[in-house]
Parts: structure tokens; sequence; C-alpha cells
């Protein structure tokens, strides 16, 4: 059985998958609670499957991109949970697992999340002749520099399309295809995707397993008299 962990946005979920199949899940809005909500739900987790952490074989994280104090949280306590279970744990991209979902279109997916600054984290990806292919590198952008690079049919999905989606339109016309948000099923989709790493081989490590941060935080300097 393995535990997935997601805690790139406001949005934070956990499941428990056994043979490709979810056997439970929790999502709920947490905010800016990751530090102090993610254990006492991973507990409350444990208690409905009737599992407990010995029973876990595998972690499956998501590094982001996303905030960057909830992707610390998540990503050091998966890291916290595979060294002193002594398992094997694999990250997986948010933007990769929040594309998954659409895997069965032929058309490049491009999941967007908010990166603030009036600016966005972004990605390609595809699935061509049955292999799911990344396209473009996750990195930072603005919108209007995103809708420069579109040249043709494209589905946009994440958390962040709704608020944009009238930009997208205006800019693309016919070439944006708009999808619900799905947030519910992104941990699913991010299990399916570790678990087939584990199954592999394809493990990180918990030394150099690390958040994908896309911008550096925010720093204020220290004011000197």
């Amino acid at each position: 059985m393995q535990l997935a962990i997601d805690t790139s946005t406001d949005t934070t979920s956990l499941a428990l998958i056994k043979e490709s199949e979810v056997l439970t899940g929790l999502t709920w809005r947490c905010e800016q609670n990751h530090s102090v909500e993610l254990l006492p739900h991973l507990a409350d987790l444990l208690c409905q499957a009737g599992a407990s952490l010995q029973s876990i074989s595998g972690i499956i994280v998501a590094r982001g991109p996303g905030s960057f104090n909830a992707l610390r949280v998540g990503v050091s306590t998966a890291k916290g949970l595979a060294f002193s279970l002594g398992i094997p744990i694999v990250g997986i991209s948010t933007l990769e697992a929040e594309a998954y979902q659409h895997n069965e279109t032929d058309l490049p997916i491009c999941p967007i999340f908010n990166a603030g600054r009036e600016e966005i984290a972004t990605a390609i990806y595809q699935m061509k002749s049955n292999e799911w292919q990344q396209i473009t590198g996750e990195h930072i952008a603005t919108v209007e520099a995103l809708c420069s690079q579109i040249t043709t049919k494209t589905l946009f999905c994440g958390e962040f399309v709704a608020s944009i989606a009238g930009e997208l339109k205006k800019r693309l016309k016919q070439r944006a295809i708009i999808s619900s948000p799905a947030t519910l099923r992104r941990i699913g989709f991010l299990a399916e995707l570790g678990r087939r790493r584990l199954q592999s081989g394809d493990c990180d490590t918990v030394t150099t397993l690390h958040p994908l941060y896309l911008r550096r935080p925010p720093i204020t300097k220290r004011k000197h008299r």
C-alpha cells in the first residue's frame, strides 16, 4: 500500500493506494495551515482504512510547483516518513499530475497554477503514440507570453484556469479548450504516476528529493543601521 501526499496549493489531499486502486482519500481546504493539519488528517486517513504507518510500502509526494511553505511541509513530511519507515519515495510534478487527468485526449495539455505577481506556473504535456510526454518544461510566464507560444488547439486545466479563461479565449479564440476544475481527482492521478515509478524502481532519495520552486521565495533584506 502506498501513501500519496499533495500540499501544492490551499487545497490539500491524501490518499492510500493499493494495486492502482484508491482505497481511501481526504481532500480539504487547508489554506496556509498545512503544518498543523497534515499529520492529524493522515492519522484520520489511516484510521478510516484500518491501517497503520507500518503497512505503507511507498510514499508518493507532489513536489510542486506551488506554495513555498505548503510544499516544504508536504515534501518534508514525506521524506521523514520514508526515512523512518525505510521505504522508497518518489516526487511527482504537480503540473504533470494536473495534466495527466486529461491524458486520453490527443491535444496538448497545458496545466496552469497561479504564481503570483500576475504570473503563472505552467508546462505542456501530451500523449503521443501511447507515450506520455513532456513537451515544455515547468516554467514561470505571463498569460500573454504563454498565449504567444500556443499555435494549435490546446486544452488548459488547473485550479487557476477559471480565473483567466476569458483572457485565454480572447487571445487564442478556438485554440483554447477550457477544462472544468478537477482538484478532487488530482491526487488519484498523482498516485498513478508515482506508482508506476515505484514499480519500475525509478525512485528518489530522501537526500536528493526537493520541492520544485520555479521562483526563489521573497526574503526581506536585513536592515542595517
